[in-house]
């Protein structure tokens, strides 16, 4: 991607931001760990610094897409969830959500939320929907959770059930931006029957690489996108007041392994589902 120019904008929701191509953004990061190429040199170096600290990276984020795949893939044909609100979806890749649920379920309805203008242009261009479903794009920070479930009405029905999606994306909420309330606030608005699906770093894991690596990528990225690892009781939290789904919270290749060939090392990422059984 051109590194020249800092300001170029993508509106979304009737949204204009701007791009900052002088500082990690974590969607562009998480594009060069998989190996994509919509990304900055700030991304890069950020991706690469963290990399060096922490090798584990590049398989987690692998597995965690595997991750993803698997639960939406869950939810849409034994759970019943055919809305699916997805937030922090980063670029576009291989098995997006809405390919996986559609796959599935043809009539599935998908909403992305993000934050950067990179990954809204990719999103209108590319996740675009079997005309039996839907698919949407809003403009917003996870913070914003009035905004979010404000613009995701005109795509989802909230009277019936919803899968939540926050993966590889609640580690960007400092405790002091109180994560475990907006997951309270977001799922507050969903009915019974809706599942919520989790992916985060883990501080327990290699916990010096893990903490190296979040060091090297703070010191390069916006002090919006500063990453926060969790331990196994912090990421369980939120899911508090939910039914975790067997195994519960576990590594990622440990979440419902399937057919495929997983990663065994014990990658540094907590992952888990539940589902909401009352009001």
């Amino acid at each position: 991607m051109n590194d020249q120019g800092a300001d170029d904008s993508s509106a979304a929701g009737g949204n204009v931001a701007q791009i900052n191509t002088k500082v990690a953004h974590p969607a562009r990061v998480y594009n060069v760990w998989l190996g994509g190429k919509d990304n900055y040199a700030a991304d890069r170096d950020a991706a690469e610094q963290a990399v060096a600290a922490n090798p584990d990276i590049r398989p987690a984020v692998h597995a965690n897409r595997a991750f993803l795949g698997r639960a939406v893939r869950h939810l849409a044909t034994q759970a019943g969830i055919s809305q699916f609100l997805d937030i922090g979806t980063g670029i576009p890749t291989a098995d997006n959500t809405h390919e996986v649920a559609q796959r599935a379920v043809p009539e599935c309805r998908i909403v992305y939320v993000d934050n950067d203008p990179v990954v809204l242009a990719h999103a209108r261009a590319l996740l675009t929907s079997r005309p039996e479903g839907a698919t949407a794009y809003i403009d917003a920070d996870l913070r914003d959770t009035g905004t979010i479930l404000r613009q995701a009405a005109a795509t989802l029905d909230f009277s019936r059930p919803v899968g939540l999606v926050l993966v590889a994306i609640l580690q960007y909420i400092a405790d002091a931006d109180d994560p475990y309330g907006i997951v309270t606030r977001l799922l507050g608005s969903l009915p019974p029957g809706s599942h919520l699906v989790i992916s985060h770093p883990a501080s327990d894991i290699g916990a010096e690489k893990v903490a190296e690596s979040m060091r090297r990528y703070n010191e390069r990225a916006g002090h919006r996108e500063q990453a926060t690892p969790r331990n196994h009781a912090g990421v369980t939290r939120f899911f508090d007041g939910l039914d975790l789904l067997e195994p519960g919270v576990v590594r990622l290749p440990q979440w419902r392994p399937g057919a495929e060939a997983e990663e065994t090392r014990e990658l540094p990422m907590w992952c888990g589902v539940g589902a909401k059984t009352t009001t």
